[in-house]
């Protein structure tokens, strides 16, 4: 956490210290032209998370087209908004609420999941679980044949022709 309060303290000096620049080197024009990029600098950054949040409630929780997917995609750093955006849909909560570090869930049609740990809002480590054999036995087991078999596959063949 401290790390996360560092970097915002020095984002907000670092805004301060370009409007002082600005002020120093054109006056009240430079100001209004820093500020009103600093503006759209933040407008740009909050219709991101935005769209990335309506995207994700379109979509039942805990959804993802393909975990094997997600999982090629996916390394540690990067921000959960990001894999918000990647899965387009908010993961399944597994960890207690509001406690450090927070796990979510992701699973697919075939019940391969990718189980993701978050720390201060950045991925730590994920793992990708596949369904177990009982599972995968009986998504193999082929559906009952719809034609009857031929007995004679000659005898059918002389007679067509």
């Amino acid at each position: 956490m401290p790390g996360m309060k560092l970097r915002s303290l020095l984002l907000w000096l670092g805004g301060a210290a370009l409007v002082a620049l600005a002020y120093r080197s054109y006056g009240w024009p430079g100001v209004a032209l820093v500020s009103g990029g600093l503006v759209f600098w933040l407008l740009l950054h909050f219709n991101r998370v935005l769209q990335a949040l309506r995207r994700a409630a379109q979509r039942p929780i805990g959804h993802v087209d393909s975990a094997v997917m997600l999982n090629a995609r996916l390394k540690p750093g990067v921000t959960l908004l990001h894999v918000l955006a990647l899965t387009r849909s908010l993961g399944t909560l597994q960890s207690a609420k509001d406690e450090q570090p927070e796990i979510f869930c992701w699973t697919d049609a075939g019940g391969a999941r990718v189980r993701c740990e978050f720390r201060n809002g950045k991925l730590v480590r994920h793992a990708l679980e596949r369904p177990g054999p009982e599972l995968a036995t009986a998504q193999a087991t082929p559906a009952p044949a719809l034609v009857a078999p031929v007995a004679n596959p000659a005898a059918t063949a002389d007679t067509a022709l």
